[in-house]
């Protein structure tokens, strides 16, 4: 199960970072997507000011690339809905919409646009499905988080 979180106002990423690792602890959470505008590149100066910055999620750095309009988390069961809701009403304090109106908002099968990505007949691994952004370079466009699996 897939739930979209739609916060009425674009996240900084101190509140982002806070967010991330409030979900990612939880045990429910099986991935989580960051949607929003991209963050154009900014010199060393500025990335200790600036939104594109390097965050720690579960303890892995890695760096903000977009502004956070949405935040799409798959599920592996739909309980961990009420602790979401509870760790976005801490954080996100200008008002947020939680849909659930969908089965799903992340991808679960390979497109034609990770085909053209990584290669009609490249294997690819079921947490990078969906995730391509034909446009830029892989290591660019996905940060990948270390974690435990509950199968």
């Amino acid at each position: 199960m897939d739930i979209e979180i739609f916060p009425h106002r674009i996240l900084g990423a101190d509140t982002t970072e806070k967010l991330l690792n409030d979900i990612e602890s939880l045990d429910s959470v099986k991935r989580t997507v960051l949607q929003g505008p991209r963050l154009p590149p900014q010199d060393a100066i500025d990335r200790k000011y600036g939104d594109r910055r390097i965050i720690e999620v579960n303890g892995e750095k890695l760096e903000l690339k977009v502004k956070t309009g949405r935040i799409f988390v798959e599920l592996f069961d739909e309980s961990a809905i009420d602790e979401i809701e509870v760790i976005c009403n801490n954080h996100i304090t200008i008002g947020f919409d939680i849909n659930t109106s969908k089965s799903q908002y992340i991808r679960k099968q390979r497109t034609v646009s990770d085909g053209l990505k990584y290669g009609e007949n490249t294997e690819i691994p079921e947490e990078l499905i969906g995730l391509s952004d034909q446009r830029s370079k892989f290591s660019e466009s996905v940060s990948i988080l270390k974690r435990d699996t509950m199968e």
